[in-house]
């Protein structure tokens, strides 16, 4: 039996999100792969919006569809983290935010967490029609290479975020190969 499971957030986690989200802040962490967490305080609402962000007909116009799920260990129900898989891009995410977001609870981190909910999450790609996804991570940020380079991650070059003021390494996961290689 597997110790964590990879699932859609609902109203039985929002005491956990609240949670998840404190920690964050309590860190003053960045918050990544959880769309507007990070900005909203009442996790029924982000739960709301994470529905919502599926369906691209109620969505404002440069404002991508994406699939939010959150990674529970499940011998506690605890999130040690947020995946985000955005269905296709926008002019922005396709230079500098990738298809897929994520991020690890602080206190979670150096457990193997990360490599597991990304190897979970590539396994749901292909339902968005995704043969390839773009994952990008902060040039300094090297547990994130690492997980995105365990999962297949191919680095295509580094860009620049001027907004942020950030170089951002752009990395390419060739679904096909992978479902196949993890099945």
């Amino acid at each position: 039996m597997k110790d964590y499971i990879l699932i859609k957030p609902d109203d039985s986690y929002a005491d956990e999100i609240a949670s998840y989200r404190d920690e964050f802040a309590n860190n003053l962490d960045e918050l990544g792969g959880s769309g507007a967490l990070r900005t909203i305080d009442d996790p029924i609402m982000w739960i709301k919006l994470t529905k919502l962000m599926e369906d691209k007909d109620k969505l404002s116009l440069n404002v991508v569809p994406a699939t939010q799920f959150i990674f529970v260990r499940c011998r506690d129900s605890k999130i040690v983290g947020t995946i985000q898989i955005r269905h296709y891009f926008n002019d922005y995410l396709q230079v500098y935010g990738g298809n897929i977001g994520y991020s690890i609870r602080p206190s979670e981190r150096g457990k193997g967490y990360g490599s597991a909910m990304l190897r979970e999450c590539l396994k749901h790609c292909r339902r968005y029609g995704l043969d390839r996804v773009l994952i990008t991570c902060e040039e300094h940020n090297i547990a994130s290479r690492k997980v995105i380079i365990s999962n297949g991650g191919k680095y295509e070059c580094t860009v620049y975020e001027p907004d942020e003021n950030i170089y951002l390494e752009r990395y390419w996961v060739d679904i096909e190969i992978i479902n196949n290689q993890k099945e």
